[in-house]
């Protein structure tokens, strides 16, 4: 009895679908935009499957989808593996909420992982091999190289069965420790946010401050940076996301920042 209610927990998404969100994967960068990277793409690949878990409640579905238009930018070849996992959840009735936080906790790490696999590893071994053969005039070269793209598109699809089936297995476990699962989720999404401000935010300052005859110090390294490293980046951060939660429109964040840029450099600020 046990068994036939836990078969119908998970029966409204075939394996067919979930082969059908390995190939809409490929769209994750479709529709790739500055303001939130792939979430255009990476929404379209989830939303037939969203449709099948939602299709009687409309208001749940916008929910789910709206939050899936957030912020994300993870490795186009492991994606299938986190959307596969988010499918699984939302269909076992997981609170959205926490699928939301480990989504934001997932995709940092899996993004760091498929470059240092696939970009630093993998193809540029393949890339020295395949072109020293073509060099040689050995058609092996091009072949080879194909063959490895080939693979790699495939593998698509194994990860995100494989995503979908780690999440019915852990749903149980998830959802006895909900509070937990959500708490940890979050400490790390924001840890790894912290870690991008610091990585993809950059912000110098050149004056200096004479203090002595002939001695200056710089406002930047001699400053800020002894007070609290990358204070700056941190700063600039939080002040976005302080008018993104005005209702400030993003487009014009743009623009103002790139224009403040621009003037603040030409005037040696930065």
């Amino acid at each position: 009895m046990k068994a036939s209610k836990k078969e119908k927990k998970y029966q409204k998404v075939s394996k067919r679908d979930i082969t059908a969100l390995g190939y809409r994967s490929l769209l994750n960068q479709a529709i790739f935009n500055y303001e939130r990277m792939q979430n255009i793409g990476f929404t379209a690949t989830l939303a037939p499957c969203l449709k099948k878990i939602y299709k009687n409640d409309k208001k749940k579905l916008a929910e789910v989808t709206e939050d899936n238009l957030e912020f994300i930018n993870t490795h186009n070849v492991l994606v299938p593996f986190l959307e596969g996992l988010m499918v699984s959840l939302y269909e076992g009735g997981e609170d959205p909420e926490t699928v939301k936080k480990i989504k934001i906790s997932m995709f940092g790490p899996l993004a760091g992982i498929g470059d240092a696999i696939f970009w630093f590893t993998v193809m540029p071994i393949m890339s020295g091999i395949c072109a020293s053969l073509a060099s040689e005039g050995n058609v092996l070269g091009p072949i080879l190289y194909f063959l490895v793209f080939l693979a790699v598109f495939i593998l698509r699809f194994p990860l995100a069965h494989m995503g979908y089936s780690t999440g019915v297995s852990a749903l149980d476990k998830i959802q006895a420790n909900t509070e937990k699962v959500g708490n940890s989720a979050s400490i790390l999404g924001v840890t790894i946010l912290g870690g991008l401000i610091a990585s993809y935010v950059s912000i110098t300052l050149l004056p200096q401050i004479e203090i002595s005859d002939g001695t200056f110090i710089s406002l930047q390294t001699d400053l800020f940076d002894k007070i609290i490293p990358n204070l700056l980046p941190f700063a600039f951060t939080f002040l976005i996301y302080f008018l993104l939660k005005k209702k400030v429109n993003p487009t014009i964040l743009i623009l103002s920042t790139l224009v403040v840029s621009v003037l603040l450099a030409f005037f040696g600020i930065l």
